[in-house]
């Protein structure tokens, strides 16, 4: 019983040691953050009926790799260094931000950052380009 016991606690200490890594690719992600904004998420569905739409901005926070493998219509490259030049003027405009899928976090992030920057309509797609794709939605290639 005391084995069984010490196996479960050992197991559970492990876990709990390496699950920084999974998001962050082995990367540490430092103490958890807690925000005062909730972040609005978007379905794939209701984003679909959003692209092209004048005043509706995608961005695109995956690696170049994986952008180069296709994005969402008309969606921008995210991930660069002068990302904020990249945001329109108007404060209210609806941006949605995607990255990879559900287990990728850098949109959530990019989104935050916009959020603190004042702007109102900010919404984050969490099955990203993966699942995008995987629901044979249609994508460019730069």
């Amino acid at each position: 019983m005391n084995r069984v016991l010490g196996s479960v606690i050992f197991t559970v200490f492990l876990s709990m040691l390496s699950t920084s890594s999974y998001a962050g690719g082995g990367q540490e992600m430092g103490p958890a953050k807690y925000y005062d904004e909730p972040l609005n998420t978007i379905t794939m569905m209701e984003a679909e009926t959003l692209v092209g739409k004048e005043g509706v901005y995608f961005f695109d926070v995956n690696t170049l790799e994986l952008w180069a493998e296709g994005f969402i219509p008309g969606a921008v490259y995210f991930n660069v260094k002068n990302w904020k030049d990249l945001l329109p003027k108007n404060k209210d405009a609806l941006m949605v931000f995607y990255c990879a899928n559900r287990l990728c976090n850098a949109s959530e992030i990019a989104a935050r950052h916009v959020m603190k920057l004042g702007y109102t309509q900010v919404r984050q797609m969490p099955d990203g380009i993966y699942g995008w794709r995987l629901a044979n939605r249609v994508t460019e290639k730069p």
